[in-house]
């Protein structure tokens, strides 16, 4: 990539319209940051120490909260950095690698929102065969793609934006390093690579969101065909959290990458609640409406709590066959 520019760092900027106010920021990133690794940790320990949640569906919790640790650990860190009053300076190829890995972590965290549909799917309208069906070189495998699908998606965005030259000006109005903040710096033409990130986005994330929506369509006309009242707020419950994670991750990106006049401070203030915000309250959504979840949390911190599978996933769906 140094063969292509004459910049060998960046300034950041950080978010728009916020200065003076670096302490007051400094506090609440880091107040936020600190819960969502505390947080997601905590789901991780509950799920690996608890026998009753080995099954797909907490095996795919649990690496959701890996990736909502790793997916905020690539821009939070630089951030609080440079508001604590230290440099804002980074290095071509730290910029590079932070675009890579934001890309790639973001890709995968979706594909992974894809295969937690589709365990849904099948537990729901296919709960005899689920344990069939979601063998673990199944689940495994179906990990092993989102991550394959997230690093072509990286590479293809970060080598387009990198492949054109930059040599001055250096400063990028965003707090990291993201397509639509370094292409306009480009001293050549940009266009293709502004084609190719705002078409490769878009395009994916329409993709896994139709696959979203696909599942979740015949969960619902599962879930209406319960006959009683109680199966279905269950079933309902089992969705709920996994839906709500789901919107607050898409709307995000629907809203920085499709929209044809980009506005610094706007993309500024979704990029937070996608990159730290989000992260953490998966941690809520998942640790407050999941009895299994909650029950080896009390486990942890109180000890002497007795091991449920009362809400185990597979059984709770066979429900709605009665």
């Amino acid at each position: 990539m140094s063969n292509y520019t004459l910049l060998n760092e960046f300034i950041l900027l950080g978010i728009p319209q916020t200065e003076g106010l670096e302490t007051l920021l400094l506090v609440v990133f880091s107040l936020i940051y600190l819960f969502t690794l505390l947080g997601n940790l905590l789901i991780l320990t509950a799920i690996i120490s608890s026998s009753a949640l080995h099954t797909p569906m907490y095996f795919f919790l649990g690496l959701l909260s890996i990736f909502d640790i790793l997916f905020p650990s690539v821009t939070c860190p630089k951030m609080l950095f440079y508001l604590s009053g230290q440099s804002r300076a980074i290095l071509y190829a730290g910029c590079a690698a932070q675009l890579f890995f934001y890309h790639f972590l973001g890709c995968t965290e979706g594909c992974l929102y894809s295969v937690m549909a589709y365990d849904r799917f099948v537990a729901i309208c296919h709960p005899l065969r689920y344990m069939l069906i979601m063998k673990p070189g199944v689940c495994v495998g179906l990990v092993l793609v989102a991550w394959f699908v997230g690093s072509i998606q990286a590479t293809i965005l970060t080598f387009f934006t990198f492949q054109v030259t930059y040599c001055g000006p250096n400063q990028v109005g965003h707090f990291f390093c993201d397509i639509p903040a370094i292409l306009p710096l480009a001293c050549t033409d940009s266009s293709t690579a502004q084609r190719v990130g705002s078409t490769n986005v878009g395009f994916l994330a329409l993709m896994l969101l139709l696959s979203v929506c696909v599942s979740y369509t015949r969960i619902g006309i599962a879930i209406l065909r319960i006959r009683s009242a109680e199966g279905r707020r269950k079933a309902f419950s089992t969705c709920s959290a996994h839906l709500t994670a789901i919107l607050c991750a898409y709307g995000p990106v629907i809203i920085i990458y499709l929209q044809r006049t980009p506005n610094p401070l706007l993309n500024a203030v979704v990029q937070i609640l996608n990159n730290i915000v989000s992260p953490m309250l998966n941690s809520l959504i998942y640790s407050l409406r999941n009895k299994e979840v909650k029950s080896s949390l009390k486990r942890i911190l109180y000890g002497n709590v007795p091991e449920t599978a009362e809400g185990n996933y597979v059984i709770l769906c066979i429900n709605h066959l009665r």
